[in-house]
């Protein structure tokens, strides 16, 4: 399991989404057919999840500013007038943006997108048909086989003692 869990992560780093849900797909299999796998909290497909969002942040940012690039035209006012950075400096730069209006920050108004969508979890049978399920069903029997003894056991002493006290 740890190997096609390793699979899964190195073929969502490679960016290949093909390989990816191959790789998730043999890991539902594993997982699926064997007892006692367990993902923990799942598998968490982080380069998946950086790359559309970055891409939904690019899609924001293409919106556009009217008014260009406000930071570069502050530079080109007030970077002639200083000759090293300072107050001054800095007042005149706050003046100048503040001439502009307030451009849309884009990871602001970027919609993220659902975690739930990049998180893979899967239940592992409570029961399967391989050595490790028909131990446990061997055991569970002998287990039963073992106390229905005992009991019995307890219960013919019980008659035993009753009937022996009576003679």
């Amino acid at each position: 399991m740890v190997q096609r869990r390793t699979a899964v992560v190195s073929a969502d780093d490679a960016g290949d989404k093909t390989a990816t849900i191959a790789r998730l797909y043999d890991l539902q299999r594993y997982v699926s057919a064997h007892m006692n796998t367990d993902l923990g909290k799942g598998v968490y497909l982080e380069s998946s999840y950086k790359r559309d969002y970055q891409a939904a942040i690019d899609a924001a940012a293409n919106d556009g500013n009217p008014n260009g690039n406000i930071y570069k035209k502050a530079q080109e006012v007030c970077a002639p007038q200083f000759t090293r950075y300072s107050y001054a400096y800095l007042q005149c730069t706050t003046g100048e943006l503040a001439k502009y209006p307030a451009a849309s920050d884009p990871e602001s108004s970027v919609k993220a997108p659902a975690l739930d969508n990049y998180l893979h979890a899967y239940v592992s049978p409570l029961w399967s048909p391989d050595f490790a399920g028909w131990s446990v069903l061997v055991s569970l029997i002998l287990a039963i086989m073992i106390a229905v003894r005992l009991v019995a056991i307890a219960a013919l002493r019980a008659v035993l003692h009753r009937h022996y006290k009576s003679i």
